[in-house]
């Protein structure tokens, strides 16, 4: 019941984090463009830092590398295919319209499931132990912050009043929870816990990969992009660091 009470709260949080428009509607584009160029990038860091620091490591200790490689390969290639399918991929951006979220709808789906996932993740990291678990919440809500912020604003820009768009957001964020007590109760059946973990590693190196990373790499400035690579350090930093919790 500890491990639930942990879980439950966790993922209360990250769902909260749908709230973080808020905050923005007073700051000017420009500035949060940029606010958000740290976040993408403190991101991109903290979900390689996840993946290969704690996620794989700790799945190696249960199962042998060739099955914690080919499901780290299952879980990666599993994102790329249902970002094509459900559209989550995610701007970044601001100020700035995105052909993907043309289909609003599709994309608050799309967020729905990639919330639902990230529940099941945070459930297996817990059960594990609570050191693997607080590392991956972390590395899941740094991931959370700039995606949220950046929802936000492509809902606004797409039509959705500001109130409109941070309930729909939010309405997203609760399939984290729900997520967490399905993965919960699923977390019996042998074989789910050594087979999420390089799952979610997998999710975790595609996301960085494929979605945040090139995101900074749309910065042609040297010191802007110096800036960027100095906070994906400081990501990988902070997992690091989370590898030392009592």
């Amino acid at each position: 019941m500890i491990i639930l009470g942990y879980i439950i709260l966790t993922t209360f949080i990250i769902a909260l984090i749908a709230f973080i428009g808020i905050f923005t509607l007073s700051l000017k584009d420009k500035v949060l463009n940029k606010i958000l160029l740290i976040l993408v990038s403190l991101s991109a860091g903290a979900l390689m830092g996840g993946a290969f620091l704690h996620l794989i490591p700790e799945s190696i200790e249960e199962k042998s590398v060739a099955f914690v490689g080919l499901f780290t390969l299952i879980g990666f290639s599993s994102f790329f295919i249902i970002e094509r399918i459900l559209h989550w991929h995610h701007c970044h951006k601001y100020d700035v319209k995105c052909p993907v979220h043309t289909f609003t709808y599709m994309n608050l789906f799309g967020d729905s499931i990639h919330n639902f996932i990230d529940g099941l993740i945070i459930v297996a990291s817990f059960i594990m132990n609570i050191k693997l678990g607080i590392a991956t919440t972390v590395a899941v809500i740094a991931h959370e912050i700039p995606q949220e912020i950046g929802d936000f604003g492509v809902l606004v820009y797409g039509g959705f009043s500001k109130l409109k768009a941070l309930f729909y957001n939010f309405i997203t964020a609760i399939t984290a929870i729900i997520g967490a007590i399905f993965g919960f109760f699923l977390s019996s059946v042998k074989g789910f816990v050594p087979g999420l973990l390089p799952f979610a590693a997998g999710g975790f190196i595609y996301i960085a990969a494929s979605d945040l990373v090139p995101e900074l790499h749309k910065e042609v400035k040297l010191k802007k992009s110096l800036m960027s690579f100095l906070f994906f350090l400081i990501g990988i930093a902070l997992m690091w660091i989370l590898l030392f919790l009592e």
